[in-house]
């Protein structure tokens, strides 16, 4: 593996840093997340940011085919030459914004289910994970590089701080985990932080019966809207437009505590919540 730097500058480019460049340097690290993603020969892997195609290339080498998505059409001839001289073949690339795209166009009715892959710049981190939320019908999971703080938010668990809204949204849907640890040394400009690959195994949602998932989000949202505040307060001044009596009254038919916070709740409480405000709101209780 050449380096991203004797890469760019053969091509007289630098790392653009209002798109968050920094790429993988280490080709062991990159093998690594590739052995770790537990990879087969059918699977079909859409890559976001595929940049000098460090993950890129280890990953094709193992599926059947990979959707190399790269914003920066400044890279495409550069990422199109080293796949070339690394006579990978299975790999489409598309120098697209992966946030209008739809997924979608990847996925062939009777086919295995998609497999998202790539190291994502922080300031379209949660615009992704709620996209891949919204498009699980046709992705399996993802294995996804953040930033270590990001990555703790992502993973924390319900009490916890640092649990926030998309963590809430994922772990309603997902099964999340670390997967392996990426040292600010390995990447090229050298970030100022640590970052960790995150494992999201996307998962039924049957289990908690029946609701109503896009009020569901909708009363998430609401609950996270101003963290200081208890549930019922959260509520009573968010974009639901709901009285202070109806959250209440949510809150009361749910089981739930009107004194607690947002980052104290389950899924299955969220779930709950959402059940109980539709009672309310409809005249049901």
């Amino acid at each position: 593996m050449t380096s991203p730097r004797t890469l760019l500058n053969a091509w007289n480019l630098k790392p653009r840093k209002r798109l968050g460049q920094n790429f993988l340097s280490d080709p062991a690290a990159a093998a690594a997340i590739a052995a770790k993603a537990r990879l087969s020969p059918h699977d079909v892997v859409v890559e976001i940011g595929a940049g000098l195609g460090a993950l890129t290339i280890p990953v094709a080498r193992m599926v059947k085919k990979v959707y190399a998505i790269e914003k920066d059409r400044q890279l495409i001839g550069l990422l199109q030459t080293e796949l070339l001289a690394n006579r990978i073949d299975n790999c489409d690339i598309m120098a697209e914004d992966i946030l209008p795209m739809d997924l979608g166009q990847f996925h062939r009715t009777g086919e295995p289910k998609l497999i998202v892959m790539g190291n994502l710049p922080y300031n379209i981190s949660s615009q992704v994970l709620i996209k891949l939320i919204h498009s699980r019908d046709i992705v399996e999971r993802a294995i996804l590089m953040f930033q270590q703080e990001l990555a703790q938010r992502i993973t924390a668990a319900p009490g916890n701080k640092q649990y926030g809204r998309i963590t809430a949204m994922l772990s309603y849907c997902a099964e999340i985990k670390p997967l392996t640890h990426a040292a600010a040394s390995v990447f090229y400009p050298q970030p100022k932080v640590d970052s960790t690959v995150v494992a999201i195994r996307f998962t039924s949602t049957s289990r908690y019966g029946n609701h109503d998932e896009t009020m569901l989000y909708r009363v998430i949202k609401a609950a996270f809207g101003n963290r200081r505040k208890t549930l019922k307060n959260s509520l009573a001044t968010s974009e639901l437009h709901i009285s202070p009596r109806t959250a209440s009254r949510a809150l009361e038919t749910a089981q739930i505590d009107p004194s607690r916070r947002a980052e104290t709740l389950t899924p299955a409480e969220f779930v709950a919540l959402e059940i109980g405000l539709r009672k309310v709101m409809d005249g049901n209780t």
